[in-house]
C-alpha cells in the first residue's frame, strides 16, 4: 500500500469512533429502557434502585480484571467480543419481553452480564487510541471520543430509549441488540494487530501476578498517583451534587418533566463544547493549565448553580460545568496515553476507574444526607462549587513538580523517584 502514514491513523481512528459511536447509542437507550421495564414489572423502590446499582456493580467488582485481561490479549478482538456478548443478551432480552416471559430478576441478570461485558469493551476503546493514532494526536483523539459518548449517551440514545420503549416495550432492546452488533461488525474495518507487546526480558505470568506488577509500577509513579488522587476527588465531589441535579431542576427551579430535558440537553451541548475546545486550549496553553482550570470552572458552575434560582443562568452554569468537566476527563486520558506503557495500560485504567467510579455512589449517598441536613439541592451545589475549587488548588499544589506537557522531563521525574 503506498498510503500515508497519518491518512492511515486517521482511517483506522474513523472505524475505531464509528465503534464506539454506535456501542455508545445502545448505551444511552439502555440507560433509559432498562428503569423503564423495570417499572411495568414492579413499583418497588428499593429493586427499581437496586437495577441502578446492578448496571454499575461491574465497575466495582471487575475494572481491575477487565484491565488485566485488556493487556493479555488483542484489544480489538475483545472489543469485538464483548460488544457481540451485549448484542447477544439484549437480543435474549427482547424475546423474552415479547414472550411475556420477562421478571424483575431476569432484568438484573441481564444488567449484570451487560454490565461486565461493557468493562471489556471500554476498557479496551480507551486504551486502544494511542495504538491507533500514535502518541502525537491523543488530545484530538481523546476529544472525539468523548464527543461520540455525549452524542450517543446523552443527545440519541435517551430520546430514542424513553419514545421507542412508548411505541412498544420491546422495540428499544431490539435497537439496542442491533446496535452492539453492529458496533463489532465495524470494527473488522479496523486493520492492524492490538495485542500489546510484553516488557523486554518478561516470561508470562498469571492474572494474579498481572495485576500486582501494574499496581506495584503505578504506585512507583508518583505523577500518575495525583492524578488518580485529583480525578477520585473531582468524580467524588462533581457527584454531591449531580445526584441531586433532577431535585434542584424540579424543586427548586420548578421546571416541568419536559423542561428538565431541555436542561439537561444545554449540559450535552457544553459537553460537546469542551470537547471540542480542549485541544485547542490545550495547544495554547498547556495540559496541567486545563486541568487545574477546567476543576474551577467545575466549582463555578456548580456554586453559582447553587446561588442562582433563575432557570435560564441555571442551565448555562451547568452548560459550563459539563464542557469545563469534559476538557478535564480529555487532558486526564491523554496524560495516561503519554505516560503509561501500552503494556500495561489495561491495569492502570483498571486501578484508575475502580477509584473514579467507586467514587460515585459514596458522592451520591453523601450528596443525599447534605441535601437532608441542609434542607435544599441548591446548598448542596453550593457545596460542592466551594469544594470543587479546593480540588482545583489541591491539584494545583501537587502537580505543580511535574510537567504533564514534556513526557521526556516527566518520565525523568518518574524514574528519579524510583531510584
Amino acid at each position: 500500500m503506498n498510503e500515508a502514514p497519518d491518512s492511515g491513523k486517521d482511517r483506522r481512528l474513523r472505524w475505531l469512533l464509528a465503534s464506539s459511536a454506535v456501542s455508545n447509542l445502545g448505551d444511552g437507550i439502555g440507560k433509559v429502557a432498562f428503569p423503564l421495564l423495570a417499572t411495568t414489572l414492579t413499583h418497588d423502590p428499593v429493586l427499581i434502585a437496586g437495577l441502578s446499582a446492578t448496571q454499575f456493580l461491574p465497575w466495582l467488582l471487575f475494572a481491575l480484571v477487565a484491565g488485566a485481561l485488556v493487556d493479555r490479549v488483542d484489544r480489538r478482538r475483545a472489543m469485538i467480543l464483548a460488544n457481540s456478548v451485549r448484542a447477544l443478551v439484549v437480543g435474549a432480552l427482547a424475546v423474552l419481553i415479547a414472550t411475556g416471559g420477562m421478571t424483575i430478576w431476569l432484568v438484573y441478570v441481564a444488567a449484570l452480564l451487560i454490565g461486565t461485558a461493557e468493562t471489556v469493551a471500554d476498557s479496551a476503546a480507551n486504551v486502544l487510541i494511542p495504538a491507533v493514532v500514535g502518541q502525537t494526536s491523543l488530545e484530538s483523539a481523546n476529544s472525539k471520543l468523548q464527543a461520540t459518548e455525549i452524542v450517543g449517551q446523552t443527545f440519541l440514545g435517551g430520546p430514542v430509549g424513553s419514545l421507542t420503549f412508548a411505541l412498544f416495550a420491546t422495540f428499544p432492546f431490539i435497537l439496542n441488540s442491533v446496535g452492539f452488533a453492529i458496533a463489532a461488525a465495524v470494527l473488522l474495518g479496523l486493520s492492524g494487530k492490538y495485542r500489546p507487546k510484553p516488557e523486554p526480558g518478561a516470561t508470562p505470568a498469571g492474572m494474579r501476578a498481572d495485576l500486582a506488577d501494574g499496581l506495584r509500577w503505578l504506585r512507583r509513579r508518583p505523577l500518575l498517583v495525583r492524578l488518580v488522587v485529583v480525578a477520585g476527588l473531582l468524580s467524588l465531589i462533581s457527584e454531591l451534587a449531580q445526584a441531586q441535579l433532577v431535585l434542584y431542576a424540579i424543586d427548586d427551579l420548578h421546571l416541568s418533566n419536559a423542561a428538565f430535558g431541555l436542561f439537561a440537553f444545554v449540559g450535552g451541548i457544553g459537553g460537546l463544547a469542551g470537547a471540542g475546545l480542549a485541544p485547542r486550549i490545550v495547544r495554547a496553553t498547556s495540559r496541567r493549565t486545563v486541568l487545574v482550570g477546567g476543576i474551577a470552572c467545575c466549582g463555578l458552575g456548580f456554586g453559582g448553580m447553587g446561588l442562582i434560582g433563575w432557570a435560564p443562568a441555571g442551565a448555562v452554569l451547568f452548560g459550563v460545568f459539563a464542557a469545563a468537566i469534559v476538557a478535564v476527563n480529555v487532558v486526564l486520558a491523554t496524560a495516561r496515553h503519554t505516560l503509561v506503557p501500552g503494556e500495561l495500560l489495561g491495569r492502570v485504567l483498571g486501578v484508575w476507574r475502580t477509584v473514579v467510579w467507586g467514587a460515585v455512589p459514596v458522592g451520591a449517598l453523601l450528596g443525599g444526607v447534605l441535601t437532608e441536613v441542609l434542607g435544599s439541592s441548591s446548598r448542596t451545589f453550593t457545596v460542592s462549587g466551594l469544594l470543587l475549587f479546593a480540588v482545583a488548588l489541591f491539584a494545583l499544589v501537587s502537580l505543580r513538580r511535574f510537567s504533564l506537557d514534556d513526557e521526556t522531563a516527566t518520565a525523568g521525574q518518574v524514574l528519579h523517584q524510583d531510584l
